[in-house]
């Protein structure tokens, strides 16, 4: 049997080809179900080999240690199927997921895409390891690679079109990337890649008017519908704290963004990054810190993903939690002897980090800044996008101005207003590095 693109299909009939195709749909527009829709599929047929991937890159990719253990127990279980040279290429390129090896995983999945470049399943989960490992070059080339085999008749062109739009933000194409967001968008009005492609966009050009509308505009037509909708509210939020609105910030939080005190790593990630932001002007978020703290405190002896232990360790250290702080930093060291990928991504940047936070919080800014200022090039090697990565220059900027470095703060004002020009944030910046050097 063959998918709607003439791919192969091991293990399908026409009743669990449906549900399959139901799931890949939602998610590329990253809405409703699909883990229930590849469930459903599998109940029809369990030797339903891309089916099972469908789920398996479902669970893998969610960067958690119990979603990773289900990754890992769907590889084990359909290993030895029969299956095309396609499939089989997904089941080891998940194989390689679960055994720590994430760069290892997305260049089987381009190998698999090098050869069937309507693979829409090998592209969106390549992709999504891209971003995880901060490869931007690949986050653009492995969808520009595979693009001049789809066009609009195609279903599934639109998510094509929101990641390329994606991978051109992160390499600094933003004329082109908002063009191919706005497109994708266009082509399904539910596609929260393509809306979060062109906030990127916007952000980084500091557009936060542009952004604001764009993003409530999105909302009004059915963006909330998405589970990519917390990362996208957290966007809009993002333009009012670079324009000092934080009554608006906790506003979005306390609602959309962390009301309903989601213990799922990716949205508590968002919770983390936006208070920690608020945290650095000196803009006190109550006891929001203690919840937060709370439901990153069972993930504190994770150590699947270095990203989302810096965000647990913002939670702890403005909680005040030593205990989880002191468990997050052994889980870390024993994170780098494990080996895997995340080994190095928690060595060179990850623990780091962690210290450089917890040094903050301790009052060592002058600690803060040396941890910090070393990974500032490097950080895109342990994923993330550029927005997200913000927070470590921000959290340095603030380090170098309270330990009194007015050179370093000065330095480093300098280049985010060089770098961020239109945004207002960065005047209040170097107002304040400035005047550091009049005292």
């Amino acid at each position: 049997m063959k998918d709607r693109l003439g791919l192969e299909l091991t293990g399908a009939n026409e009743a669990s080809l449906g549900h399959y195709e139901r799931g890949l749909r939602q998610l590329q527009i990253f809405a409703g179900d699909p883990v229930a829709s590849a469930n459903a599929a599998i109940e029809e047929t369990p030797d339903f080999v891309m089916a099972q991937m469908l789920k398996g890159w479902l669970y893998g990719l969610s960067t958690d240690r119990a979603a990773m253990d289900v990754a890992r127990g769907i590889h084990a279980s359909i290993k030895d199927l029969d299956m095309t040279v396609r499939e089989a290429g997904h089941v080891a390129a998940l194989g390689r997921l679960v055994g720590g090896e994430w760069n290892g995983a997305g260049e089987t999945l381009a190998a698999v895409a090098q050869d069937y470049p309507r693979d829409a399943l090998a592209l969106q989960a390549g992709h999504q390891i891209d971003f995880f490992t901060g490869n931007a070059p690949m986050l653009r080339d492995r969808i520009a690679n595979a693009l001049p085999q789809w066009d609009a008749s195609m279903p599934g062109y639109h998510a094509m079109l929101a990641a390329h739009a994606f991978g051109l933000e992160e390499t600094g194409d933003y004329a082109a990337a908002e063009a191919a967001g706005r497109r994708s968008v266009e082509l399904e009005p539910h596609d929260g890649w393509g809306q979060h492609a062109v906030a990127h966009v916007m952000e980084m050009q500091c557009r936060q008017a542009d952004g604001i509308g764009w993003m409530n505009t999105a909302f009004a037509n059915g963006a909330d519908d998405s589970f990519m909708k917390v990362h996208n509210w957290w966007h809009l939020a993002l333009f009012h704290y670079d324009l000092g609105l934080h009554d608006e910030v906790f506003r979005l939080y306390d609602g959309p963004i962390y009301g309903d005190r989601s213990t799922l790593a990716l949205n508590m990630v968002d919770a983390s990054a936006l208070l920690w932001r608020l945290h650095l002007g000196g803009v006190e978020a109550g006891e929001r810190w203690q919840v937060l703290a709370d439901n990153w405190t069972p993930l504190a002896s994770d150590g699947t993903y270095a990203f989302n232990d810096m965000h647990a360790m913002m939670a702890f250290a403005a909680a005040g939690r030593t205990d989880a702080a002191r468990t997050l930093l052994a889980t870390q060291e024993a994170a780098v002897e494990a080996g895997g990928d995340n080994a190095g991504f928690t060595r060179d940047i990850g623990l780091p980090a962690t210290r450089g936070i917890l040094a903050f919080q301790d009052g060592d800014y002058k600690t803060a800044a040396e941890l910090l200022g070393p990974i500032r090039a490097i950080a895109h090697r342990f994923g993330g996008s550029h927005a997200q990565r913000d927070v470590i220059d921000l959290t340095l900027i603030e380090a170098a101005i309270r330990s009194g470095d007015a050179a370093k703060a000065q330095k480093l004002a300098e280049e985010r207003m060089v770098a961020r020009p239109h945004s207002p944030l960065s005047t209040v910046i170097r107002n304040r590095a400035q005047g550091l050097a009049t005292h």
